[in-house]
């Protein structure tokens, strides 16, 4: 069955990415450092605490938008009315 086009309820996937980024960012930062720590066993330098803000930051962006399109495809999905 096709489904009625409705307006959608709740947040734009853009709020919820703007909501979430310094969560995301800050998740990023800890993993960079802690991935050059385990790259140090090896020889590899340890990341400074700017190097590992400045990459989180970065990498958080596009992590959090496909994290945020998640949670605002499961949004959908609960307000979805059951099919009789």
């Amino acid at each position: 069955m096709t489904q009625t086009a409705t307006a959608r309820a709740g947040w734009s996937t853009g709020q919820i990415a703007l909501v979430l980024y310094p969560f995301g960012a800050g998740a990023a930062a800890v993993n960079v450092f802690f991935a050059s720590l385990i790259f140090s066993w090896v020889g590899g330098p340890v990341a400074s605490t700017a190097w590992s803000i400045a990459l989180g930051c970065l990498i958080g962006a596009p992590a959090t938008w496909y994290f945020s399109r998640h949670i605002r495809h499961l949004m959908d999905l609960a307000d979805r009315t059951p099919e009789t």
